[in-house]
């Protein structure tokens, strides 16, 4: 009989093949009423795009792709964008950047604007194309802030600037003030650019608040084999596991461990498949990052609940074993209000003058007010620890981003 982890990650992955589509796509950043009167017409607005809808990232692309197909029906059934429909021509890039990079270059004709891919490698790839044809790019999980130069690249995963620092500080603070007596840690990461990056990070950030480090073990972006990895982290027996993953990787090593009937102490996953890490039972206490979970506060964010909403709907049609709008949609649902709010306000459809607006302006959307007049084109940090507890990932720190009632749990 299969493994639960393994109907789980089958179930996505099945979800999401073939789904090299064109979709008609779109946002916006309130949820309003509009008359049928003002029914979009005339030529559509196309914006160009790529998803990792197939390869090893395709579970969480396909929750992007859901979120997407909430903006199509939202805007189009509304006033459309400027008056005219909207139409994402959406191709699948496979999880590979240098796909990402050829299926942009196709871009340069036959489409108005382009918005970005999931995942910091598609995107560096998306941004080399935007910046050699001066496009406008909204991206929205660029994970290595400091490699995003391009001065017309706007980021929705708002986690500092210097996010190798003060994520992991925020972290290590939200341990300390739950009274877990952490004194050791081990750190596995993946050689994935934006994984290495944070969890390298994190290792300094450890080590200048006196952890003492048992493990630390790279390994390669698509292994499937996590075995001696397991042996190692069991060896090491630490207070603190940090999992540099993404996507399957970290239910990967939770169940190479419960093989070896070995469970850690306290564990954190980086960027992990939400669904199958929140359902399995060894995920049970798993902590992560976020910037939105569908609870207080985040609920009160501009047009947050119909989205709540409509994506539990549509993730339930679409069998999805966990149908809450966490993180990943968020931030795809955030990226087309961002740009939907630029269009409207700017009545242009011009690159720079688009760019030139949200350099000035704030935006309000379901991850909170956005400003993107900082460093790189960075604003607040609004990242947040996540942690599964019964089943469900609930925010637990820092306390003014916690669920209600909800605080961090530790063995």
């Amino acid at each position: 009989m299969r493994s639960s982890k393994r109907r789980l990650s089958e179930g996505f992955f099945a979800a999401a093949r073939g789904f090299t589509v064109a979709l008609a796509f779109g946002a916006f950043a309130l949820s309003v009423s509009v008359p049928a009167e003002a029914a979009p017409s005339g030529a559509p607005i196309r914006v160009g795009g790529t998803m990792a809808l197939t390869g090893p990232l395709a579970a969480t692309g396909f929750v992007h792709k859901l979120a997407g197909e909430i903006f199509v029906e939202q805007i189009n059934k509304g006033a459309g964008m400027l008056g005219r429909p909207v139409e994402w021509v959406l191709l699948d890039d496979q999880s590979r950047p240098d796909l990402t990079r050829t299926l942009y270059d196709r871009f340069a004709t036959g489409v108005d604007l382009v918005i970005g891919p999931y995942a910091t490698g598609s995107i560096l790839s998306a941004m080399a194309v935007a910046e050699r044809q001066g496009k406008l790019l909204i991206h929205n999980t660029m994970g290595i802030p400091k490699l995003a130069k391009y001065d017309m690249q706007f980021p929705l995963y708002q986690f500092g600037y210097n996010a190798e620092q003060t994520f992991p500080t925020k972290l290590f603070e939200g341990l300390a003030a739950s009274g877990a007596p952490i004194k050791t840690i081990a750190i596995v990461t993946s050689k994935f650019p934006s994984v290495h990056f944070l969890s390298v990070g994190a290792r300094e950030v450890a080590k200048q608040r006196g952890l003492n480090e048992l493990l630390y073990l790279e390994f390669e972006f698509g292994n499937r084999d996590f075995g001696a990895i397991a042996a190692r982290v069991r060896d090491a027996n630490p207070d603190f596991l940090w999992m540099g993953g993404i996507g399957l990787e970290s239910n990967m090593l939770l169940d190479a461990m419960k093989k070896l009937n070995f469970t850690p102490k306290n564990h954190f996953h980086l960027y992990p498949a939400p669904a199958p890490l929140a359902l399995a039972p060894e995920g049970q206490g798993a902590l992560s990052m976020t910037l939105f979970e569908p609870h207080p506060p985040f609920s009160k964010n501009p047009g947050a609940t119909e989205f709540m909403k409509l994506y539990r709907e549509r993730a339930e049609k679409a069998k999805l074993p966990y149908p809450d709008a966490d993180m990943q949609a968020a931030l795809g649902y955030a990226q087309w209000q961002v740009l939907h709010a630029a269009v409207t306000a700017t009545k242009s459809l011009n690159d720079k003058v688009l760019a030139t607006w949200l350099r000035a302006n704030r935006v309000n959307t379901v991850l909170g007010p956005m400003r993107f007049n900082g460093q790189g084109n960075y604003g607040d940090d609004l990242s947040a620890v996540k942690q599964v507890q019964n089943g469900k990932w609930v925010t637990v720190w820092p306390r003014q981003s916690a669920a209600p009632g909800v605080k961090l749990m530790m063995p």
